[in-house]
């Protein structure tokens, strides 16, 4: 690799700006090409990232922040197949690889020597239906989440997978998960860990008024579609695009066909990282 983007959080910036500027001159001083997304971006569009300034060159994108701009990156790029690397300067980085400064130049020189492997993180496409035509779509890495509009009130809907009846709710929503986002707001729900090359749909209720409610675990390959009955809902996917669902809506989710592809440094398994994000205090 010699061609970088780099797209940092830019709601930190004394904290993010500094290891961008160290990031960017680590990488030009050992005759690499490195891009800086524009500060200003974010203020003027809500997204961190500006798909149309990512050259067809770039071999890597390198995010600077937390796990969420990783994420919304990510969706972003879709499309693109850019493999993609972050540097945690936020809470959580069950997706970053890199999480100390000092780490920084053991990550570049591994980079531009092409030592790292590449990991394909499965990813959600949802459509919602309002009579039966589709009225928006968008894609997910961690999660697409049925929940409220604004206030608190029950929710009730049904659950439809491959056509077939799966189950009423009455809950505060659902978290539809792919292994990735098995770690994120599903565990907070209650919902199991997925090793995140597993090939699985996670279901998981949010504060279901039924005692046997449990996360459901489904083939990647399944479609699953939840229809609006009652109380004012909204589909959101990885926290970010909001879309407001009708009585009578369907949101129906499905496999992309598109991945993320993340690259590895090190050869540290799934449960030695889990493990380890587990113990921090």
């Amino acid at each position: 690799m010699n061609n970088f983007y780099i797209i940092a959080n830019s709601n930190k910036k004394d904290h993010i700006w500094k290891t961008v500027e160290e990031t960017q001159g680590y990488l030009k001083r050992h005759g690499a090409f490195c891009q800086v997304q524009d500060n200003d971006f974010k203020k003027d569009s809500g997204r961190y990232t500006d798909a149309s300034l990512v050259s067809e060159n770039v071999n890597c994108v390198i995010t600077i922040g937390g796990d969420g701009t990783l994420i919304q990156a990510a969706r972003d790029l879709a499309d693109r197949d850019i493999p993609l690397i972050g540097i945690n300067q936020g809470h959580l980085g069950y997706l970053t690889q890199v999480r100390r400064k000092e780490d920084i130049p053991d990550m570049a020189d591994a980079l531009l020597a092409d030592r790292y492997q590449i990991e394909n993180r499965m990813m959600l496409d949802g459509t919602i239906l309002r009579q039966g035509k589709a009225i928006a779509s968008d894609i997910a890495l961690n999660e697409i989440v049925l929940t409220h509009q604004n206030a608190i009130q029950i929710l009730r809907f049904t659950v439809y997978v491959n056509g077939e009846f799966l189950n009423h709710y009455t809950a505060d929503g659902l978290i539809v998960a792919t292994p990735t986002g098995s770690t994120a707001y599903n565990l907070s729900a209650g919902g199991p860990i997925v090793a995140p090359n597993a090939a699985m749909t996670v279901l998981t209720p949010i504060c279901s008024h039924a005692l046997n409610a449990r996360s459901i675990v489904l083939s990647a390959e399944d479609e699953i579609c939840i229809e609006v009955q009652e109380g004012l809902q909204a589909a959101v996917f990885d926290g970010d695009t909001i879309v407001n669902l009708e009585q009578g809506d369907q949101l129906v989710i499905r496999k992309s066909s598109q991945v993320t592809r993340l690259v590895r440094l090190k050869q540290i398994s799934f449960l030695e990282n889990l493990s380890t994000m587990l113990n921090l205090t």
